[in-house]
């Protein structure tokens, strides 16, 4: 079998997969979200926090639980870094230092899993475990949460009532993550994937080298990773060591992780409104940019130029032998599309144009389909675009699920699409301007400048993967990035909320002829057109500057 058709089936076998079980999960959540009742673990946890979850929350409350909830997760994983080597289970690692305890408490709590460390030689069993691990699964809920809310402001009318934040996370952790984290577990241990707290070995080499070998929680932990669209890996070759990643069908299991919940969340999303072919919309809109994706970058590293790739059927070099370049490809985009920092190859050896699509993935929003709860609501921003868009173009006020568009809510989704550009040009310029990207920068000229525009899309974004070979332990960088994370995470959730707010409180406009039919082909065209418009006039100077400089030189 060539290697092309073996690309062809294991990209068609996923797509298949995600198609069998889109229905029954989405449905499945929608029913967890809109349930009344609470489960005895759940009601025990309500009484440990004191909260109440069935009171109803107006969007302010709402963001208030979100962001207490949050600053009390990176205080706690900060502290449980800088103590670490006083825990048992601690190796004999020192304790993080404060710089990168603070870029890291910020990754994982704002679910962007950005590593300036190699886990392995860095985290104890107790950090690994109670810290990033319960971070992955809470981070990855309050996305899907806030994707709730803004779903519910949809739903309702006359109200400005969103749920409960409280009863939204825990009902998605308890029901949602945590079984299905236990089943993808259990498979990946069968599969090879370790999962113990031992001590770390030393073993012989074949040239008679002694080489450390690091134990761990790995299976739970990357059950979780990648479900969550977080990223953060046990070891620093992250899904491209075979103790994260055993074999081509664990490869293929994690890729189906990355995307199964954000490809489910539009059928949640259209069972919660009462109308799944909007759902069914959205869905098509994420699928084409992912499949588009897919297919540049995987013809591009095949026809990468120069002799030697030619060659060798591709450019290899910094790719996991096992996969090639087809799965190589297609964890790359399906990483970069969601907010994951998982790799199971160096997006830093990947061609220029490559490279440039990869950052693109994460320029559009990371909505095709998104990280965990953060693609839902991003999409569903850049729908509000697009009915706005189409409303001036036939000049009738714009209306998207009965609800009109009106100035406070284009002004509220035009302050959500405008943050993390700002975040990612200014922090580029600054790093560049100051000479911190420089000298972090592994490669010169335009390579080297698409691995310093590369880190800032990632943080601010909250992807967390990475050009490899820049240089991010420094206290500048650990610090700026960090403070991306964050603004990147936790202001877009602001707007997004107070969206909700005043959606919830209209009442439905009746539809006429006139009304744009949000759940036809057309849409979905006017939809992607729309995104790949507003993003190209953003970002195409820094793409010149980079990658594609890189790739037409």
């Amino acid at each position: 079998m060539s290697s092309v058709l073996a690309d062809v089936l294991v990209v068609t076998a996923l797509i298949g997969a995600l198609a069998l079980v889109h229905r029954p999960l989405g449905d499945y959540m929608a029913a967890v979200f809109q349930s009344t009742k609470h489960l005895r673990v759940e009601k025990w946890i309500y009484r440990s926090v004191g909260a109440n979850p069935d009171a109803e929350m107006r969007w302010p409350a709402y963001l208030r639980g979100v962001l207490f909830f949050s600053a009390v997760s990176v205080l706690f994983l900060y502290l449980l870094q800088r103590i670490q080597d006083k825990l048992p289970l601690s190796l004999g690692f020192k304790p993080i230092t404060a710089d990168q305890a603070f870029n890291t408490a910020a990754s994982f709590v704002s679910n962007t899993n950005w590593q300036s460390y190699s886990g392995e030689v860095a985290m104890s069993h107790v950090t690994q475990t109670m810290g990033l691990a319960v971070q992955n699964f809470v981070s990855a809920a309050v996305g899907i949460a806030v994707a709730v809310a803004l779903v519910r402001g949809f739903a309702r009318s006359r109200t400005g009532e969103l749920g409960n934040f409280w009863a939204d996370l825990v009902r998605c952790v308890i029901r949602i993550l945590v079984p299905l984290s236990v089943v993808a577990a259990v498979v990946l241990i069968a599969c090879g994937a370790i999962q113990n707290f031992g001590d770390i070995h030393s073993v012989t080499t074949l040239t008679g080298d002694k080489q450390a070998i690091s134990p761990g929680a790995v299976a739970s932990q990357e059950a979780i990773k990648d479900l969550g669209t977080n990223g953060g890996g046990f070891f620093n070759a992250n899904s491209a060591h075979p103790f994260e990643n055993p074999n081509g069908f664990t490869n293929w299991l994690e890729i189906f992780l990355l995307l199964v919940i954000p490809f489910s969340l539009p059928r949640t999303f259209g069972k919660m409104v009462g109308n799944v072919k909007q759902g069914y919309a959205i869905l098509a809109a994420m699928g084409i940019i992912w499949f588009l994706g897919v297919v540049a970058v995987t013809i591009t590293e095949y026809a990468h130029p120069g002799t030697a790739s030619q060659l060798a059927g591709g450019a290899m070099e910094g790719k996991e032998q096992r996969f090639g370049e087809g799965n190589s490809s297609l964890f790359a985009v399906s990483t970069t599309m969601t907010s994951t920092g998982s790799v199971n190859s160096f997006h830093d050896s990947f061609s220029g144009l490559s490279g440039g699509v990869l950052l693109l993935g994460m320029m559009l929003g990371e909505i095709a389909p998104g990280g965990t709860g953060s693609g839902l609501y991003g999409m569903l921003i850049m729908a509000i675009i697009a009915v706005f868009i189409a409303g001036l173009m036939v000049g009738r006020t714009p209306e998207y699920l009965g609800k009109k568009i009106g100035t406070r809510e284009i002004k509220l989704a035009a302050c959500y699409i405008l943050i993390t550009p700002a975040l990612v040009l200014i922090g580029t310029a600054l790093a560049m301007a100051l000479g911190k990207g420089e000298s972090s920068m592994t490669n010169a000229g335009a390579h080297g400048f698409s691995e310093v525009l590369y880190a800032y899309t990632s943080a601010s974004n909250n992807n967390g993967s990475a050009f490899a070979g820049f240089a991010a332990n420094t206290e500048y960088h650990n610090t700026m990035l960090g403070l991306c994370m964050l603004f990147g995470r936790f202001l877009p959730m602001v707007f997004v909320l107070a969206l909700a707010g005043s959606l919830a409180e209209q009442k439905p406009v009746p539809e006429t002829a006139g009304t744009l039919r949000t759940e036809k082909p057309l849409f979905t065209g006017l939809l992607v057109g729309a995104i790949l418009i507003i993003t190209g006039l953003t970002f195409f100077p820094a793409l010149a500057l980079g990658p594609l400089a890189e790739g037409l030189a």
